[in-house]
């Protein structure tokens, strides 16, 4: 199993400026062969291989005009070769969407394999660098000194930060002893989870707190001269606001996540469709802000690690307008309607704790097939015909070759 630990790096001024040159060589060594992969694409109908992109690589670095390519470590520039052909190959597998060029504007990263770095008594020398590259190890559990990472990422933020990622090969950590205890969540704005047993997550809305912030930093650059050393300082500010969004966003996400699959040993949740949901302009800011797509990716890889058993229903399951206590269905229910009452036998219900309730319920139909640490997609499904895809079932829309 392979573990990452990120922290916060401190490079001098000359390793800032020649890793700021691979920075750029990266993007265009990914931009250029991303260019000519969709030229090759639509004009003969051919893919190419990792293999062909490398040799082409090869041969700009003969010529005079991208001879600076040879200037930085050529690992790098491999690796976001790989990183290309990878996303191309999830692409027309249908799980990913087509590649994208690269901004200088954006994050910058630049991928360093063991040919590339040395570790040495808890420092890290990097490649064409003279010096080692200085950080803060913030995780008291593991010896730097002892470190022997198989990958290291560099990068930097837009708000003028550098990160380090020590990518590790560790084993399969020993599964977390059970707890007995089965829990259904359902996910949503007005509070940010409601569980079966009627806990209630409230909804800390990150960038809601910060919007007035932003808002006023975005009205600041928009009035500076683009190009200008003023708009430039006043695009690291709007940054900076973003990433203490995003931090704090993950750290709830994490939080989160982390207790719920150490309470529980069964996990079910919704298949919710995140991108058709944000098409809706009144409630995407919101949805956005939730981080949902975050924590079921977070749920899914932390119930794998613990041993747990992780369940996503249908997305068409009518968890809110079932009554979980007989089972009757209601035709229609409004979404301003926080709670109802069953006509079929007479229980009052608080819609997120019904819909949660039901959503375990749901769950547990197929948990008896589940082995510890899968994800299933529940044939749960709404009456009609024919019926909709099941989770499980569900992809992107594929580009045929």
């Amino acid at each position: 199993m392979r573990t990452a630990y990120r922290c916060r790096a401190y490079p001098d001024p000359e390793q800032a400026a020649l890793l700021g040159r691979t920075f750029g060589c990266v993007r265009l060594v990914w931009n250029k062969t991303l260019a000519e992969r969709a030229r090759a694409d639509h004009a003969q109908g051919k893919r190419t291989s990792y293999k062909q992109t490398d040799a082409v690589l090869t041969e700009w670095k003969k010529t005079q005009d991208l001879a600076f390519l040879s200037e930085v470590s050529s690992v790098p520039l491999q690796q976001a070769l790989r990183h290309q052909h990878t996303a191309f190959t999830n692409f027309f597998a249908g799980r990913a969407r087509y590649p994208r060029f690269k901004s200088r504007t954006g994050r910058q990263s630049a991928h360093f394999t063991r040919s590339a770095f040395r570790m040495k008594n808890g420092e890290l020398w990097l490649a064409k660098t003279t010096a080692p590259f200085a950080f803060v190890w913030s995780f008291d559990d593991v010896d730097v000194a002892g470190l022997d990472p198989t990958m290291v990422v560099v990068a930097r933020e837009p708000d003028g930060r550098w990160y380090l990622t020590f990518a590790i090969d560790t084993g399969d950590p020993a599964p977390v002893p059970p707890s007995g205890y089965a829990i259904g969540v359902d996910l949503g704005i007005k509070d940010f989870a409601v569980t079966s047993d009627g806990t209630r997550i409230s909804n800390p809305r990150h960038l809601e707190k910060k919007q007035r912030n932003l808002a006023r930093y975005q009205r600041r650059m928009a009035r500076k001269q683009p190009g200008s050393a003023n708009r430039r300082k006043a695009k690291i500010k709007v940054a900076r606001t973003h990433r203490k969004v995003r931090d704090a966003r993950q750290d709830f996400l994490h939080r989160t996540s982390t207790n719920l699959v150490r309470d529980a040993d069964t996990i079910v949740i919704e298949d919710l469709a995140v991108t058709n949901m944000v098409r809706n302009r009144a409630l995407a800011r919101a949805i956005s802000d939730c981080g949902w797509g975050e924590f079921r990716r977070m749920l899914e890889y932390k119930a794998e690690r613990a041993g747990r058993t992780l369940i996503v229903i249908d997305r068409w399951f009518p968890s809110s307008k079932t009554c979980s206590h007989c089972g009757h269905r209601l035709e229609k229910l409004s979404l301003s309607a926080r709670h109802w009452t069953c006509p079929g036998c007479r229980t009052r219900h608080d819609r997120d704790v019904n819909a949660a309730k039901n959503i375990l319920a749901a769950g547990r139909a197929v948990a008896g097939r589940l082995s510890p640490g899968d994800v299933c997609g529940a044939a749960v499904r709404r009456p009609g015909k024919p019926p909709p895809p099941t989770a499980k079932k569900q992809k992107h829309l594929r580009r045929e070759p």
